[in-house]
Order: C-alpha cells, then structure tokens, then sequence
C-alpha cells in the first residue's frame, strides 16, 4: 500500500469509535437528567481539553514528528474515548470529555501533519480526499452507534467494545506509516514563531473555518437532540441526521482534491459556503422530518471541504514549521466547537432548538466573506491523488 494510501486508511479509521459516541449523547443527557443548558456545559470538556492541549501539542509534533504522533495517539486515545459513557455526574461527563479532547487534539494533529507531508513529497493533492474518508469512518462510526443503540447494546458497553476492536487494527496500521521527520523545517524557526503571533494571512485562514468547525460540532452534539425534541424521533431514528450531515461531508471531500485542482481553493469553498448555509436556513425552518435531513445533508456538502482547504493553506505558510501552523489554526477553529455547542443551549433552553441552530448563519456567513484568504502560497497545483 501507497504512503498516500495508508494514511488515507488511518484517516477512516481514527474516528470511528468517537462516531459511536455521538448518537448516543441524547441517552446520556436523559440518564443524567440534563436539559439542554447542562447539557451544552458538559459538552464543553472537549473543546476546552482541545484548546488546552494545542498550543504545546504543534512543538510535541513538530520534535517526534506525524508518523510516531498517531502511533502513540491511538493507544491514548482509544483507552480514553469510552469514558464519558460511564460519567455517574455532569462534572464527571465534562471531566472526562476534557480528557478525551486533550488526546483526539494531539492525534488529529499529528494525522494533519503527516498527511500534508505525504503530500508534499508525493506531488499529489490527498488532503482534501484524507478528510472524506475522515467523514467516512464518522459516518460508519455512527452507524455502528446507531445499529448497537436499536439491538439494545447500553451506551457504555458500545462505545468500550468499538474502542477496543479498533486497536489493534489501528495500531496496525499507523506503524506501517512512514517516518516524514526528516521533511519538516528545522527547529530552529519553531523557537523564533514562540515569539511572534501569527500572521494577518494565517489569522485570516484560522477566521475562515471558525464558522466551518463550529457548525460541525453543533451538528455532532445537537442534531440528533433536534430531531427528538422537534420531530419526536428517538433512538436510531434521531441519529440518522449526523450520519447523513457525514455522509455528505465525505462525499464532498472524497470529491475535493478534484474540484481544487480543476476550478482553484477559492470557488469551491465560496460555492460551498452558499450550499451551507442554505442547507442550515432550510433545516432551522423544517416543517417535517424529512426536510430537515435534506437541509443536514446540503450543510454536509457545504462545510465538506472548508477544513482541509484551510490546512493546506496554513501549513503553505513560511513563517513557521507546518506543524505549528496547523496548531494554531486548530486552536482558533476549534474555538468554534467551544462556543458552538453552549449558545445553541442557551438559546435553546430560552427559546427552541430551530432558532439555536439558525444563530450558526451569521458564521458562515464569515466564512464565505473569507474565502479569498486560500489564495494557494504558489502558482503550481499538484495532481490529485488516485484513490
């Protein structure tokens, strides 16, 4: 198997047991006896975790590179994702959450990495495609949530068993990766970037999928709470709305590379970012069930290609190592997941779920408006990777 290929596997297969999580979340907020509010504090131990871990985690990366980041990640990670299932307590579930956040932000990260540098060295765009079968391993993850859910697995024992049959074979996989260390910018402008902020380039980059990031994470905590609350549907039928908002993500994705080689970075994510938020506007104002899975898929389709757009172009950036790069970048989109979840609570527990998700508009709108910040760093495009 290819490098680009491999990575692409590791890509599938990290989310995965994370996926048998989310459908789940509307089990736990009903055995813990949450409404909406305590629920969006809870749910806030991830992101906090996340954003505590990435300003050390870019230099962590940056020094034992991508290829041995994933390799240590997977065992963390895996042995701690199951956890929040078994919270006995909100402050326990944000805890534990918090913990889980702390090792996906250093997995992720270091998936990023390698990934640009495969990319890099091969001549083939793969990022793009690396983050469809992202999506992809999401949406088999919340299917085998939602299959554990509907033959009456607890969410504890569901979410432990996938943890665990995905292990090995993860673990498999990321040691057949490629050592890339020797392809990154020495330390010695990592020790010069602790010292200055990020540029207006960078800045402008990180603003553009803060809205992308935040309606990703609204949709994971959320989606399947408004379909119980406002449709009725419970079970694996609330679950259904992420799984399709993911399958659409991977479509657009796995569709990506292609798109950017063929019409550029900036009409895609500007055509896109109209086809999210109109995906949103339509599930805000559903009148049925139906609809509302139809505005969650367009929303997929719509934030597909924001994020890996975004990666690309902040590690093209030359004041600092690439790892450090996208460490800030994640650090400032995943502020999005922070505030995302709570303000679709808090609106939600003084007036209803459609006017909570309807807020994410104005986000997005950013986003379009900054699209013109993925200008590519040089004139030449590599091919798209054959997948």
């Amino acid at each position: 198997m290819t490098s680009q290929r491999l990575i692409m596997l590791i890509f599938f297969l990290q989310p995965i047991a994370f996926g048998a999580w989310l459908p789940r979340i509307p089990d736990i907020q009903q055995k813990l006896g949450l409404g909406p509010a305590d629920l969006a504090i809870a749910l806030l131990g991830m992101p906090a975790g996340i954003l505590l871990t990435l300003p050390f985690a870019g230099r962590f990366v940056a020094r034992i590179g991508g290829r041995a980041t994933i390799l240590y990640g997977f065992v963390v990670f895996l042995g701690l994702v199951w956890l929040p299932t078994w919270a006995p307590s909100i402050e326990m579930l944000f805890a534990t959450l918090a913990v889980v956040g702390v090792a996906l932000a250093t997995l992720e990260l270091g998936l990023n990495v390698e990934a640009d540098a495969i990319e890099k060295r091969s001549g083939q765009l793969i990022m793009s495609t690396c983050h469809g079968f992202w999506s992809l391993g999401i949406m088999a993850g919340s299917l085998v949530g939602i299959g554990l859910a509907a033959i009456g697995v607890s969410p504890e024992w569901a979410v432990l068993t996938t943890a665990a049959a995905m292990l090995p074979i993860s673990l498999l996989a990321a040691r057949t990766l490629p050592d890339l260390r020797t392809t990154e910018r020495p330390d010695a402008p990592l020790a010069g970037a602790r010292r200055r902020g990020p540029s207006r380039a960078l800045l402008g980059i990180c603003f553009f999928v803060f809205g992308i990031t935040m309606t990703e994470g609204a949709v994971a905590d959320w989606s399947a709470v408004y379909l119980r609350d406002v449709f009725g549907l419970t079970g694996a039928g609330a679950g259904f709305g992420y799984s399709i908002f993911a399958f659409m993500v991977a479509a657009g994705r796995f569709g990506g590379d292609r798109l950017k080689a063929n019409y550029g970075p900036i009409a895609v994510s500007r055509a896109c970012g109209v086809a999210s938020i109109a995906g949103l506007a339509l599930v805000a104002t559903s009148p049925a069930a139906w609809v509302a899975l139809v505005g969650f898929a367009a929303m997929g389709f719509g934030v597909s290609v924001g994020f890996p757009l975004a990666v690309t172009a902040a590690a093209d950036q030359n004041d600092r190592p690439a790892a450090a790069s996208v460490a800030i970048l994640s650090f400032v989109a995943l502020l999005g997941f922070l505030i995302g979840p709570p303000m679709i609570g808090l609106v939600a527990e003084h007036s209803d779920m459609r006017l909570g998700l309807g807020m994410l508009i104005p986000f997005l709108a950013l986003s379009l408006v900054l699209t013109g910040r993925l200008k590519p760093a040089t004139s030449a495009v590599p091919a798209p990777a054959s997948t």
